[in-house]
């Protein structure tokens, strides 16, 4: 048996029984597993008794040479070893700990919160000579309006979430229904946007009739892509990205 069409199999297995998450995240880390395999120049498939502690290790350190943190390592890692597992699970391979000199915990990561004032600061920037700076400026203002709202679930919020002052949806993480009152400042945001003929509230899907998955993982690669030159045009020390308007919020809360 050999470790890479074995993943692709198990991937397969996996959509077809609607583990949409699961089936991301483990592509995610075999296309990383794989552009290693290409880059040891030693074919792209490997059987599985090659699979050992020695190997892992030279993987992460290519992880490693290819600047990438060690929390990121650790998630591909981790997820290897799930897929790994799964085979000892079906008696295609023993049990060899191939993972265990390899990181495979989580760093606490760097503080991701800013204070009011770069909110402030953000919030009032002349943009209208770039609208997708704009765009993405106004997608970041929403969410920490919205007490920090999160990504995936601003682009799914229908019209009919907004009613009698009030928007009321339910998390796509973990199906909490959360209630915010509605200001002025999301309906300006709101109001700059064309939404005629939309069911949706915001511009992130804007075509029902083709994949919408998709067309959200697009607008939020756009839209952390230019946070971050915005984050860099104000000088700030962090990357800016959409999850840095949930920290906010939830730490100028508190």
């Amino acid at each position: 048996e050999y470790f890479v069409s074995f993943c692709e199999n198990l991937i397969e297995e996996l959509r077809q029984i609607g583990k949409i998450r699961t089936t991301e995240t483990y592509t995610t880390t075999l296309n990383s597993f794989k552009r290693f395999m290409n880059f040891r120049k030693k074919g792209r498939d490997i059987p599985f008794d090659n699979i050992d502690s020695n190997l892992m290790m030279e993987y992460e350190q290519y992880l490693k040479s290819n600047d990438i943190c060690p929390n990121s390592t650790s998630y591909y890692m981790r997820n290897l070893r799930a897929m790994y597992n799964r085979a000892v699970e079906k008696e295609l391979v023993i049990q060899r700990y191939p993972f265990k000199h390899v990181y495979t915990g989580i760093d606490k990561t760097v503080k991701r919160a800013v204070p009011a004032k770069i909110i402030r600061q953000i919030r009032d920037m002349d943009l209208s000579h770039d609208s997708s700076l704009e765009y993405a400026r106004d997608l970041f203002m929403f969410s920490f309006y919205t007490r920090g709202m999160s990504f995936i679930d601003m682009a799914y919020l229908k019209k009919s979430n907004l009613q009698n002052g009030f928007l009321s949806y339910r998390r796509k993480k973990t199906n909490q229904q959360l209630v915010i009152k509605w200001e002025k400042p999301m309906q300006e945001i709101i109001d700059k946007y064309d939404t005629i003929g939309s069911s949706y509230l915001l511009p992130i899907i804007l075509d029902a009739k083709t994949d919408e998955r998709k067309q959200y993982k697009n607008a939020a690669q756009l839209v952390n892509s230019k946070l971050k030159k915005l984050g860099k045009q104000i000088g700030l020390p962090i990357p800016l990205t959409s999850y840095v308007a949930r920290h906010a919020w939830s730490s100028i809360a508190r």
